[in-house]
């Protein structure tokens, strides 16, 4: 009987890991689950078990680069890595933007994509049949106001997945990036707003529904589970209420 297929996840202690989480293991992968708040995913590891499904957790900082290291080491064939741990900070225009916001940014978002993924791709890579996801933003396509920091860090993201496609064309290994544009989740806009929930909440104001983690999840998972022939290079998914990362319709 074959292996079950495995799947990591980075960042899945809340919002899209964790609900990427749920939908890999529902659709038959043993789910890998990593992030630096280790109750969060070994939680969420428990409810994937109860609801008969297969699910691991690794507490792991993806900046580190030893510690990558050494999780790498479990695997000797892999089927998926899900680059979803990144995140923003701050909306500050570039001519006062605090260098270490942007200096955080592009070590979690970047490097620690490249940490992650130069670790694992030989497991991708000996399982005959593997797929790096890389979960960037719509601000890796084009920029906005206030932006200045987390636009950088995800562009440099966006050209590492189109740059790692190229260089591993004729492998068994898939590229996909989903870029994501406004997604609705319990941290996300807090975060970037350091606990201000006022601000947070007034990035969502007026939008029609705006993404949902399970939206974004739902559109991970069918583009892993596509034929292996098929790949997914570039999916841009928005709310309907979103034209553009500066054009959205909010209602009063």
């Amino acid at each position: 009987m074959a292996a079950t297929p495995i799947a990591v996840i980075t960042g899945a202690s809340s919002g899209i890991g964790a609900a990427t989480a749920r939908q890999l293991a529902a659709a038959g992968y043993r789910v890998v689950l990593t992030a630096r708040r280790k109750d969060r995913i070994e939680t969420l590891a428990a409810e994937i078990t109860a609801a008969g499904h297969q699910a691991t957790a690794y507490a792991l900082d993806v900046t580190d680069r030893a510690a990558v290291d050494e999780f790498a080491t479990a695997f000797r064939s892999l089927a998926v890595l899900v680059n979803n741990a990144g995140g923003a900070l701050g909306a500050d225009p570039v001519a006062t933007g605090d260098p270490a916001d942007w200096r955080q940014m592009y070590e979690t978002n970047v490097i620690g994509t490249l940490n992650v993924t130069q670790a694992l791709l030989p497991s991708l890579t000996a399982s005959g049949d593997g797929t790096v996801v890389i979960l960037s933003s719509t601000a890796g396509l084009s920029t906005y106001e206030g932006g200045g920091g987390y636009v950088a860090a995800k562009h440099g993201e966006h050209v590492l997945a189109e740059t790692l496609r190229l260089e591993i064309v004729g492998t068994p290994v898939r590229v996909i990036e989903v870029a994501p544009g406004m997604v609705k989740t319990e941290e996300f806009a807090t975060t970037r707003f350091r606990g201000d929930t006022e601000k947070a909440a007034k990035v969502y104001a007026g939008v029609d529904a705006p993404l949902s983690a399970d939206d974004v999840a739902d559109t991970i998972t069918w583009a892993v589970t596509r034929p292996s022939h098929v790949n997914i290079d570039l999916l841009v998914v928005r709310p309907r209420a979103q034209a553009s990362n500066s054009k959205v319709h909010r209602t009063p």
